[in-house]
């Protein structure tokens, strides 16, 4: 009996996913990013990619309180 120990990873969300989930332009996530001032990126290859749950959690993050 052999034990399957593989732990699921979620999906990642491309650039133009994240912008649109955002519903911001690509320019904003890059601008964003560029400052240091959104979810860390998980790099393959050249390219970037966001776990969906990093990119909910800034979300939250940047929530207002309301006065």
């Amino acid at each position: 009996m052999s034990t399957n120990n593989a732990v699921e990873m979620e999906p990642l969300m491309t650039l133009d996913e994240v912008a649109e989930y955002l519903r911001v332009s690509v320019l904003t996530v890059r601008w964003l990013r560029q400052e240091g001032k959104f979810a860390p990126a998980v790099k393959v290859g050249r390219r970037l990619a966001w776990k969906r749950s990093d990119v909910v959690a800034w979300v939250t993050e940047q929530t207002e309180v309301a006065a």
